[in-house]
């Protein structure tokens, strides 16, 4: 018998009790609920904000707890039987047995959040079925609300955004982790690498914007990295998937991913070729230098 914390996805043994949200009802909320929580992350820092570190080696502060328990409370009033999956709140298999989950990031991007730096975002999604239906992400430091509801596009600010329209790789404007882009450069390709963002949410939320043209996501990310950005960009007209293609299914026994790429749907194909031809080039380690990139 598999343990809980397999690989395979989750199936719900029991229907929630309460008539199903629906998704722009949900949207609404998160929008609500993320933009308080952002208000109440900004309150929190100052100098002399307690600090610690987390089994993994990963910051976290008063605030990614507090924000943690403000959104509880505000979603589980809101649909007392939905799941709960957040990364600052104890996992529990609990959630495995509900179709719907709220799947919440405090704070994607702590470490940018301790040092004043922009580039940290609040993320929540209403995943269902094993797939975002809502999806709400603020970054707080720029202002910007980011919101999508399933078949309803994507928005930020109120405003609707849509994905790069690129058609070729070549040039393209990326964002991700080194070891991955220098791998990727190997092909030969001519690309653009764009300024660090540490808040994997808000990475990929800037394909959704148009801002960005690819975003890679390193093996190990989590359900709460991902799901909000996930619905955004396949909203914006987009695709966040595995490297073989497949979209990510979250509320799983075991809320890890691998590796991902999210792209403007006209070049999404190009990507997943080239990403499967650095990585099968295993007689090349990856270089010092990162060959036919222009850092902008």
């Amino acid at each position: 018998m598999s343990g809980w914390n397999d690989l395979s996805p989750a199936i719900p043994t029991g229907e929630n009790t309460s008539p199903p949200l629906p998704p722009q009802a949900a949207a609404r909320a998160l929008v609500q609920a993320v933009a308080e929580a952002g208000e109440l992350a900004r309150s929190m820092l100052r100098p002399g904000m307690r600090t610690w570190t987390k089994g993994n080696a990963s910051p976290v502060t008063e605030a990614d707890i507090a924000v943690d328990a403000l959104l509880r409370e505000r979603l589980q009033a809101l649909a007392p039987d939905h799941g709960w999956l957040s990364e600052e709140t104890a996992d529990t298999p609990e959630r495995l047995a509900r179709r719907r989950v709220w799947v919440v990031d405090p704070i994607d991007g702590t470490r940018s959040f301790i040092r004043g730096l922009p580039d940290w975002a609040i993320a929540v999604a209403l995943v269902e079925d094993g797939r975002p239906v809502a999806a709400a992400l603020y970054a707080p430091a720029s202002e910007e609300m980011f919101s999508a509801s399933a078949g309803r596009g994507a928005t930020r600010n109120g405003v609707l955004i849509c994905a790069s329209a690129a058609g070729s790789l070549s040039g393209a404007r990326i964002a991700g982790p080194r070891s991955s882009l220098e791998r990727l450069s190997q092909t030969g390709l001519a690309l653009r690498v764009q300024p660090r963002i540490h808040s994997l949410a808000l990475r990929i939320a800037r394909v959704a914007s148009g801002e960005v043209d690819v975003s890679l996501a390193a093996a190990h990310s989590h359900d709460w990295d991902l799901a909000a950005a996930d619905l955004l960009v396949h909203e914006a007209g987009g695709r966040l998937t595995t490297y073989d293609g497949a979209k990510p299914v979250y509320n799983r026994p075991r809320h890890v991913h691998g590796a991902l790429a999210a792209a403007g749907i006209a070049i999404h194909p190009e990507l997943l070729a080239a990403l499967g031809a650095a990585t099968s080039e295993t007689g090349n380690s990856p270089r010092s230098g990162v060959m036919g990139i222009a850092e902008t």
